[in-house]
């Protein structure tokens, strides 16, 4: 059976499959992670502490709304059959959503901007649910690792180049104007209304559309089911059936308690390091542009070799991996400050020898960041393979919302943990620790964790 689905769908078919994450992350690298968060939080927030907790509480407002909704929504997709008008109808929402953040200008209220940014992560979050839950009906589960990390890798080599536009061609010093290789501006943006990152809104989701496309053309959908009013009632219960059969599949129920408490981690990571980063050493919009294209650079080629790992070493063993990667990152980029690192253990020389990183403290902070970028892809690229592999095709709808719910749970619980602290303690430094305690637990849960090797010989 899971033969006969690989064979018949086209290899340009999976490759509009694998499109999709080329289509979306964009949004990711250049408005959550490393453009216009980082903006809202130096540049329009009145101080960088303020920002951060409001940032920080954006990302647990749409966490909040994913875990919830996120089982019910693939339930009812696995009732309906077909994933892809519930991918165009978030599309639109994340598309909308994007483009408002273009009147996020300084001194604008927050809450608007905000609640914008919230929404088009929701949707984003949403039309990724559907289409991972198409994976098990393109191949078969011998490749779906190998897919699903080159998948990954698309996806940032996709943000890299939206990220080497915006820093070339958008991002503009507010000093000189001009952009890294000494140009203007595209479009007569002004840098110091902070209209370079504000343009990552609408620039992102002009990429989104264009480059869904290929999935919408070329990718099989699953076969018509029921129409909409019985399969939210036979989805419902479905849904409830599957929370306690789940009870009963013990390698899977441990798999997602561990992603559940490591994936929270691993999302407040990539959504505050820039910021972060951002506030500790000032960094322009350029610099964390260029951060972001180094950590996207590394990042394909980690993906690249988990791609080989997945296969031939099981998805437990890559996410482990990486999960130790991000643990000694995120010690490393806590533990840096103006002159020093290792919480000061090392001292480094604070005089800035100018030019983009200046100081060697900013230098160390990039050298952790390397070790972000091996590892983010394949922890998430590597998880969504192994739930994949441990379930049908006819199931996976629901499963991968349950999985959805497992990454967003309590994935409001790290953003705000890291917004309290640092409110409470004006120290960012003090509130991005409480990361490290998702990470390490993530990952003694999942050491025990059985290999999906019955499912993996279907």
């Amino acid at each position: 059976m899971d033969e006969v689905r690989r064979v018949a769908t086209s290899r340009r078919g999976i490759w509009g499959w694998m499109f999709f994450d080329w289509a979306a992350q964009p949004f990711f690298t250049v408005v959550t992670t490393f453009i216009f968060g980082p903006y809202v939080v130096s540049r329009m927030a009145s101080d960088p502490a303020m920002g951060q907790a409001a940032w920080g509480y954006g990302i647990a407002i749409a966490g909040f709304f994913i875990a919830i909704l996120s089982p019910v929504l693939g339930s009812i997709a696995d009732q309906t059959g077909p994933r892809k008008p519930w991918i165009a109808f978030f599309a639109a929402i994340k598309i909308a959503s994007l483009c408002a953040l273009w009147f996020a200008a300084p001194g604008s209220p927050l809450v608007p901007v905000i609640l914008a940014f919230s929404l088009a992560s929701i949707a984003a979050e949403f039309s990724t649910v559907f289409n991972d839950s198409m994976m098990p009906r393109l191949v078969s589960k011998a490749e779906i690792g190998r897919v699903s990390n080159i998948a990954w890798g698309l996806g940032y080599l996709g943000g890299m180049i939206a990220l080497i536009f915006v820093v070339t061609m958008l991002a503009g010093s507010p000093e000189t104007g001009k952009t890294i290789i000494g140009a203007d501006p595209l479009f007569g943006l002004d840098p110091k209304l902070g209209e370079d990152a504000r343009a990552t809104g609408p620039m992102s989701a002009l990429w989104y559309f264009i480059f869904i496309l290929p999935m919408f053309f070329f990718t099989p959908d699953g076969a018509k089911g029921k129409a909409i009013g019985p399969a939210v009632r036979e989805g419902l219960a479905e849904l409830k059936s599957t929370l306690g059969e789940v009870r009963r599949r013990g390698g899977i129920l441990r798999f997602l308690i561990a992603r559940m408490v490591y994936q929270d981690g691993v999302n407040a990571l990539l959504a505050l390091g820039g910021v972060f980063a951002a506030a500790m050493f000032g960094w322009s919009v350029t610099e964390i542009g260029v951060f972001g294209i180094i950590l996207n650079i590394v990042a394909i080629f980690g993906c690249w070799v988990a791609a080989q790992l997945d296969t031939a070493l099981g998805s437990k063993t890559v996410v482990m991996i990486a999960l130790i990667f991000l643990l000694v990152a995120t010690v490393g980029i806590i533990s840096t400050g103006p002159g020093f690192t290792l919480f000061g253990a090392l001292m480094l020389p604070g005089e800035d020898t100018g030019g983009l990183f200046g100081t060697p403290a900013e230098k160390a902070y990039i050298v952790f960041g390397l070790l972000i970028g091996l590892a983010f892809g394949p922890v998430q690229a590597s998880s969504r393979s192994y739930l994949a592999r441990s379930v049908t095709a006819d199931e996976a709808g629901r499963y991968f919302g349950i999985y959805a719910l497992a990454g967003r749970a309590t994935s409001f619980v790290a953003p705000f943990l890291v917004a309290t602290v640092t409110a409470i303690s004006g120290s960012p430094r003090l509130g991005m620790t409480m990361i490290l305690l998702f990470l390490a637990g993530g990952m003694a849960l999942l050491w025990p964790t059985p290999y999906p090797a019955d499912k993996m010989e279907e």
